[in-house]
């Protein structure tokens, strides 16, 4: 079926999708929206008439990987351990969400929806610092510091720069590097 009369279900996830797909493979500086259409199967407007612009995507794309954070971080239950983890391991299994979300270049850093997706987040990583550490709730260095360890790993790790054994995997060896702060 051509591309011009195809019709699609869902066109904002699909191109959301397309997005995560050709970040991964070549990174957001070579995102087009016409190549998204492409990869969608869809009209090379019809990226634009979803998000307006690259950025407009982008913004949708970052606003779905904080949501997809903050579901992942309240999954992990209330011990800042186990949330630091699912912050790795959240940032190892959307590699492009995670790349995109700390480039506010990229897209529009006031969106509304960004910023609840984004406000969601930060109360999730809140909760479990407050639950496991009630005495640092309002510290901010304290918290600053945690996401510092965790963010620097998953980007070191994502970026090929934690070395160790054959069997190491993230997880196990963010846990490792997590208890240290924690226990330090």
């Amino acid at each position: 079926m051509p591309a011009h009369s195809y019709h699609h279900g869902d066109l904002r996830n699909a191109l959301l999708a397309a997005a995560v797909e050709a970040i991964e493979q070549s990174g957001p500086a070579a995102l087009s929206l016409r190549e998204l259409a492409r990869r969608a199967g869809v009209s090379h407007a019809a990226p634009a008439h979803h998000f307006g612009d690259k950025a407009g995507l982008l913004t949708a794309l970052a606003a779905q990987g904080y949501d997809l954070l903050a579901d992942a971080v309240r999954a992990a239950g209330p011990d800042l351990l186990d949330a630091g983890v699912a912050y790795v391991r959240f940032a190892v299994g959307h590699r492009a969400h995670f790349t995109v979300m700390f480039q506010p270049g990229l897209y529009h850093p006031d969106d509304p929806e960004l910023s609840a997706a984004r406000a969601r987040s930060d109360r999730a990583l809140s909760d479990a610092l407050s639950a496991t550490v009630p005495a640092h709730r309002e510290d901010r260095a304290f918290k600053l510091a945690a996401w510092s360890i965790v963010h620097g790993f998953a980007h070191l790790w994502n970026n090929g720069y934690v070395t160790g054994q054959p069997e190491d995997d993230p997880e196990t060896a963010a846990r490792a590097v997590i208890s240290k702060f924690l226990h330090a």
